[in-house]
């Protein structure tokens, strides 16, 4: 089993449990923790599957989104915040067990982009002699998808005013 396998299965187990959390707890803080998590894991999938942008996107639109809903949520029910604040160290063991599985996740990245522990990277690969995923969209955008591009930039700005 090649490193990379292996962090392939890491990941995909922390998804799914993570996702499964998600459903299943009834704090709505907690879940929303697990949310994160199953968004980022499924990130480092798109990661591995050498996907950047749809990583990247993943994490800035549906994490950060997510956040604010969240917030616009806590907002609109106009809860008192005083015992949540209260509350927080509750919270925090839960916080900190998510942000250090994150941070095994990415040193796990760091090590398959390295090619394992020990291992000697591959021969040159034919997809980066092309470019990476971001030039092609990139290129892809601003040649052929111009027009609907612009477009949908227009739509976007007409839908903000």
């Amino acid at each position: 089993m090649t490193f990379e396998l292996a962090a392939f299965w890491a990941f995909a187990a922390v998804t799914v449990l993570s996702a499964g959390m998600v459903i299943t707890l009834k704090n709505p803080v907690h879940a929303v923790l697990s949310l994160i998590l199953t968004f980022f894991s499924t990130a480092c999938l798109w990661l591995l599957l050498q996907a950047e942008f749809l990583g990247i996107v993943l994490v800035l639109v549906y994490v950060g989104a997510v956040m604010i809903l969240f917030l616009f949520v806590v907002m609109m029910l106009d809860i008192n915040l005083t015992p949540l604040r209260e509350g927080f160290a509750r919270y925090f063991p839960i916080a900190m067990g998510v942000a250090v599985l994150m941070l095994f996740e990415m040193l796990g990245l760091l090590g398959v982009r390295r090619g394992g522990v020990g291992q000697a990277l591959p021969g040159p690969d034919p997809s980066v002699a092309a470019g990476s995923n971001l030039q092609w969209i990139g290129q892809d955008l601003f040649t052929r998808f111009m027009l609907p591009f612009e477009i949908a930039a227009v739509i976007l700005t007409v839908a903000i005013v």
